[in-house]
């Protein structure tokens, strides 16, 4: 009797599993659904209306084109920049060089999606609530990062904080990257708060400055 409840039960707990794996596989699908057109129509959008504001005097709004075009580059389509709506702008004129290391606050989310009318959170550099007083930023490199996260630490300022728009293009592209899905418009708030020169060892967040250090 044992031995034929069990042989009832295994072929029953392998269909559950197989339509929970598929309901899971559908809720991504619904999730993301059209993600590739719905991710450019989002930026293409932005990207007008970026434009429309800077040319309207709103300075807290920039487009920022790829460190990897030179000058001699003309970026051609919009996904060839960067988006950042300036939160705050430090006290400093001090920016950091591709060979750098970096310290920073930061959050990383998408668009919005049917689940997430805020935009699903894949990262962030802390825990729960932001408490400048006990958070610890995160430590990399400049050159260490997606170009779209690269290009916006070129471009700021020490202590400057921004929200920075990320094409898929200068984000993980194509691909899923998990728990990011391929086409993702990557969307950060960035506060950097340290600069590490090369050559020099970012060192524990309370360190003592050095001359070779920049921090806020």
């Amino acid at each position: 009797m044992k031995k034929y409840i069990l042989s009832f039960l295994l072929p029953l707990l392998a269909l559950t599993i197989v339509f929970t794996a598929c309901s899971e596989s559908n809720d991504e699908e619904e999730e993301f659904t059209e993600w590739q057109s719905t991710n450019d129509s989002y930026f293409d959008n932005l990207y007008a209306q970026t434009k429309a504001k800077i040319a309207a005097g709103d300075a807290s709004w920039k487009i920022i084109k790829n460190w990897t075009l030179d000058s001699g580059n003309v970026a051609m389509h919009s996904y060839d920049h960067i988006i950042v709506r300036v939160i705050k702008n430090g006290d400093s004129d001090v920016k950091p060089f591709y060979n750098d290391s970096v310290r920073v606050h930061y959050t990383g989310r998408l668009i919005p999606s049917k689940s997430y009318p805020s935009g699903y959170k894949f990262d962030q550099s802390y825990k729960g609530e932001f408490n400048p007083a006990t958070a610890v930023p995160a430590q990399f490199k400049v050159s260490g990062v997606v170009e779209g996260f690269t290009t916006a630490l070129l471009n700021m300022n020490l202590g400057d904080r921004w929200e920075v728009y990320i094409p898929y293009q200068l984000g993980y592209g194509e691909e899923d990257k998990s728990p990011i899905p391929g086409y993702s418009t990557l969307i950060f708030d960035i506060n950097l708060v340290g600069i590490y020169r090369l050559g020099t060892s970012a060192p524990d967040w309370n360190a003592k400055p050095n001359d070779m250090w920049e921090m806020e």
